[in-house]
C-alpha cells in the first residue's frame, strides 16, 4: 500500500520498509561514509518522514527535525534509504526487519533500537553482525524512546568495520542530550589489534541457561579462540540472574513515564464518539496500545505507584551490578556471553515474560551500559551455532570493535 510522503508524493510501502524516501538528499562529498547506504526505524525522527514508532498511539506523526544521528550521517556522506518495520515502540521483537534490509542488501547499515538486545537478536537471526554501544556516547536527540537509561541506537551489518565507521560518525557530545557522556572512545587508534595475551572470561552462572545443544556450540565457539591464542577463563557472577529482574522492574516503571504523553491531544491517535474530554482521554489510551506493550506499561505503573519500594530496591541492585561488571573487567579484557537459549523464533515471542526470555543474555549490557558486539556462530563453526557476545568495559567500543574486525579477518582467511 502506499504511503504519502513529505512532498505530497506517494511511496510504495514493502516488507522489508515501511517508507522509502523518494528522493534522497546529495550525499556531501569527501565525507568517511560516502557511498554507505543506511536504514532507520520509524523511532528514529527524520525530518518528513512518518514516524509513527509501529504504534497506533503515534499514527500519522511525521518528524519535525532530523535525530542528531540523521544528521551527522549525511554531513559525513551517508545515504538514509528508507525505516524499517519496527515492533510497537520497539518492544520485542515482532515484525521488525531491519536485520533482514541488511541481509538482502538493500542497505549497508541498519540503526535499530537495541533496549534489551533487539539489534543483536536480530542480527543473530540473520547471521550478521550486531552492536550496541556505551551508553551515553551517542546521542539520543530525535528517538522515540520507551526506557531511556537503558536503550540507544543499535547497528546491525556485515562487518565490524562498517559498524566502526558509522559508530565513530554518530559518537560525540551534542548539547541537546544531557544524559551524553564527558569522555568518548578513540575510535582512530585501533585500527589493528592482535589477539596475543588477550583474556577472555566467560561467566559461570549464564552457562546454567543453556540446553545441551546451545552449550555444545559455545563450547566449540571458544574451542576456535583458544586455538587463535586467546586464553579463555572462568569467572563467577552469582548475581546474573538479577539481571532480567532488574531490567524489568526499572525498564517497566521508565516505559510507564515515557509513555504517559501519548494522549491523542495534540498528535497521535484520538478516540471518536466520546461525550468529553476525560473520555476521549482514556478511551484513546487504551486503544493506542496493543497487548505487550499494554501490560508493560500497567506493570510499571504498579511499581511506580503501588510498590515504589521495589523500584528503588531495584535502581540500588543496578549500581551494584554496575560495579559487579567493572570488577570482572578487572581480571579479563573481555567477557564472553551466549546470544540467547532455545530455538523459538523471535517473531514468536510476544508476551514480557517470553520477550524477557529471548533476551536474558543480552541484558547485562543495557542494564550496566558497557558496550557489546554479537558474534556470528558460522565464522567459528557450523552455521546453525547460535554465536556469542563479547563485552567491553565501558567506553571500550573503539578497541572492542577492532577486535571484533581482526577475528573477523581471522576467520575469513581461515585461521
Amino acid at each position: 500500500m502506499p504511503v504519502e510522503c513529505n512532498k505530497g508524493e506517494f511511496v510504495m510501502i514493502t516488507e522489508i520498509f515501511t517508507y522509502i524516501d523518494p528522493e534522497p538528499p546529495v550525499p556531501a562529498n569527501g565525507g568517511s561514509l560516502e557511498g554507505i547506504t543506511v536504514a532507520v526505524q520509524p523511532t528514529m525522527g527524520v525530518r518528513g518522514w512518518p514516524t509513527e514508532a509501529g504504534s497506533v498511539a503515534l499514527e500519522r506523526y511525521v518528524a519535525l527535525e532530523d535525530a542528531t544521528v540523521v544528521d551527522r550521517l549525511r554531513r559525513e556522506g551517508a545515504t538514509i534509504i528508507g525505516s524499517t518495520r519496527i515492533s510497537e515502540l520497539g518492544f520485542g521483537l515482532v515484525g521488525d526487519t531491519s536485520a533482514r534490509a541488511v541481509s538482502e542488501g538493500a542497505v549497508d547499515v541498519a540503526l535499530a533500537m537495541d533496549t534489551m538486545g533487539e539489534a543483536r537478536i536480530a542480527a543473530a537471526s540473520a547471521h550478521l553482525f550486531g552492536y550496541k554501544p556505551s551508553y551515553g556516547i551517542v546521542s539520543r536527540f530525535g528517538l522515540i524512546g520507551l526506557i531511556p537509561s537503558m536503550e540507544c541506537f543499535g547497528m546491525i551489518a556485515r562487518t565490524p568495520r562498517e559498524i566502526s565507521s558509522v559508530l565513530s560518525v554518530m559518537a560525540g557530545k551534542d548539547d541537546h542530550d544531557f544524559s551524553m557522556s564527558d569522555e568518548f572512545p578513540d575510535f582512530e587508534s585501533f585500527d589493528a589489534v592482535t589477539v596475543e595475551n588477550v583474556k577472555l572470561g566467560v561467566v559461570r552462572e549464564a552457562m546454567e541457561f543453556l540446553d545441551q545443544d546451545a552449550y555444545r556450540a559455545f563450547r566449540s565457539s571458544l574451542s576456535y579462540l583458544e586455538k587463535a591464542g586467546m586464553s579463555i577463563r572462568e569467572v563467577s557472577l552469582d548475581e546474573y540472574d538479577l539481571f532480567r529482574t532488574i531490567h524489568n522492574v526499572i525498564g517497566s516503571v521508565e516505559a510507564s513515564s515515557s509513555a504517559g504523553k501519548y494522549d491523542g491531544v495534540r498528535y497521535g491517535h484520538r478516540a471518536q464518539a466520546v461525550k468529553n474530554w476525560n473520555e476521549m482521554y482514556l478511551k484513546s489510551r487504551g486503544e493506542a496500545f496493543g497487548l505487550p506493550v499494554k501490560a508493560y506499561l500497567f506493570q510499571g505503573a504498579y511499581f511506580q505507584f503501588e510498590n515504589y519500594e521495589a523500584f528503588d530496591s531495584a535502581c540500588r541492585i543496578r549500581s551494584m551490578l554496575v560495579r559487579l561488571m567493572e570488577s570482572l573487567h578487572e581480571t579479563v579484557d573481555y567477557l564472553i556471553l551466549p546470544m540467547k537459549s532455545g530455538n523459538v523464533p523471535a517473531s514468536d515471542m510476544k508476551t514480557i515474560d517470553e520477550i524477557y526470555g529471548l533476551c536474558s543474555h543480552a541484558l547485562p549490557a543495557n542494564v550496566t551500559g558497557v558496550p557489546v558486539i554479537y558474534m556470528p556462530g558460522g565464522l567459528f563453526g557450523r552455521e546453525t551455532d547460535p554465536g556469542f557476545q563479547l563485552l567491553a568495559p565501558r567506553l571500550g567500543d573503539a578497541r572492542l570493535l577492532a577486535f571484533a574486525a581482526h577475528l573477523f579477518d581471522q576467520a575469513e582467511g581461515g585461521v
